[in-house]
């Protein structure tokens, strides 16, 4: 996500940063890249128009001319600005109601509205511990009610049932009275897209919203989409008292035009990203570390979060006290080490939330995240087709041990070779973890393997 945009803007705000005085020509010249950058990224006019003249107003008076810095001090306003275009502070659900709390979905159909039920469901479920009911209001699609089913028993929450032949209100009353009867915390309402905004589509989800009076109404739309994402928004905003916005697809958005335009045009904060296919790939909506993303800053605090969720922890406390008995790293720790990266969305899902290293174009960044996935995965396959005393003693692997590997994995016999050379590097790394001092020396040792440090491992 705003892949084409932070290579933009990193490179116009790097010409600015390093200037022992800012003139307003200077300014003006930054300021059009800024706004190209904008405009390319698909952000709105409108958008694009008010976000310069507030920087520029900023930019020009005593804030920077004072600053001993002013170069830095433009890139701290251009990134204030941005906090605040997006809505400031991450704005939660607002749940604290008599139980049950209901949301209501609501979008046009390919959006992921479904798909965004599901993994908002594991959120309530693991994050904010809640007991979690989910119903389809859509009557015009039996799959619909077919692919809520399956997901909610995917991620462990209640499923209501409902057919083709019922009325949507009456689907949604009858949820709320069983949620009301299971003591369930929260109701999550699915309910029918159009392929466009029709009358009789706003008609219908009007009248179950008045049935149901939700705590929160969700709009959710494809960020794909770009600006026409905020002028959707804008038109159910019109038609329903939304709370908030779920952006969708966002994983594949290297614009991220909607991001930056849905809350300037419709008022309403974005709640929620959604990163992936998977059921936990929905971010809660942090202006501020999205502003950082943007600027090529990275977002440590979302990479920090993340690893919280997705890490092993029974897996790491073993390793740290198998490496403090000084025993070896082996090669099926070396498998669990790739294995816990691939669950943080790999390479890739990293990449995107660490800055950027020494000016490092993303794009090209992008290209080798790709070739280091493959090859990860090719580690894997080599790693698999080992005997578990081999795992665990790669010293004992013999050119005829090699070759049957190679076979086993669809590999080269050089790839065994590579493989264990590479693992011989972890393991020194991962002795220094054990020492005095161990993690600082170990991070030192993982500059090497991003790019700007060293480049990407070799294998």
């Amino acid at each position: 996500m705003f892949e084409n945009l932070t290579d933009r803007l990193s490179q116009t705000l790097r010409h600015v940063t390093g200037k022992a005085k800012l003139t307003e020509d200077n300014i003006k010249d930054t300021l059009r890249e800024v706004r190209m950058a904008l405009l390319e990224a698909d952000v709105a006019l409108p958008v694009v128009k008010e976000f310069v003249a507030k920087v520029k107003d900023r930019a020009v008076g005593t804030e920077v001319s004072k600053s001993l810095t002013p170069g830095q001090a433009f890139v701290k306003i251009v990134r204030a600005e941005l906090e605040e275009l997006m809505g400031a502070a991450n704005e939660d659900l607002v749940l604290s109601v008599v139980p049950p709390a209901v949301v209501l979905m609501a979008g046009l159909q390919g959006a992921g509205k479904t798909t965004t039920v599901g993994k908002l469901a594991r959120f309530l479920k693991e994050r904010k511990k809640k007991s979690v009911l989910v119903v389809s209001a859509d009557v015009y699609r039996p799959a619909a009610i077919k692919q809520l089913e399956t997901l909610a028993a995917e991620v462990g929450v209640t499923f209501f049932p409902s057919d083709t032949s019922q009325k949507p209100v009456e689907i949604a009353q009858a949820a709320i009275r069983e949620a009301k009867l299971k003591y369930i915390d929260v109701v999550l309402v699915d309910t029918a897209g159009r392929l466009a905004i029709d009358a009789e589509m706003m008609a219908e989800i009007q009248a179950v919203h008045a049935a149901i009076n939700p705590a929160e109404t969700l709009f959710v739309v494809d960020a794909m989409t770009g600006q026409d994402a905020a002028i959707t928004a804008k038109a159910f905003g019109e038609a329903l008292p939304l709370t908030g916005v779920v952006l969708t697809k966002v994983d594949g958005d290297a614009r991220g035009g909607a991001a930056l335009s849905v809350r300037h045009i419709t008022g309403k904060p974005i709640k929620f990203l959604g990163m992936g296919e998977k059921s936990d790939a929905l971010e809660p909506f942090h202006p501020d570390r999205i502003a950082s993303r943007v600027l090529g800053m990275g977002d440590v605090l979302s990479l920090i979060e993340q690893a919280e969720q997705t890490l092993d922890r029974e897996k790491a406390e073993k390793l740290t006290k198998k490496l403090k008995k000084g025993k070896g790293f082996d090669l099926e720790d070396f498998r669990d080490q790739l294995q816990q990266m691939k669950n943080m969305g790999g390479l890739g899902g990293l990449m995107d939330k660490l800055p950027s290293i020494g000016g490092v174009n993303l794009s090209q960044m992008g290209n080798a995240q790709g070739a280091a996935e493959k090859q990860f995965k090719q580690m894997e396959a080599i790693i698999n087709s080992m005997t578990p005393v081999e795992r665990r003693n790669p010293d004992i692997i013999s050119g005829s041990r090699k070759r049957r590997i190679a076979m086993g994995s669809g590999t080269q016999v050089q790839d065994i070779g590579r493989l264990i050379k590479q693992h011989k590097q972890m393991q020194k790394m991962m002795k220094k973890v054990s020492g005095k001092g161990g993690m600082a020396k170990m991070m030192r040792g993982m500059g090497g393997m991003f790019p700007g440090g060293g480049g990407m491992p070799k294998f």
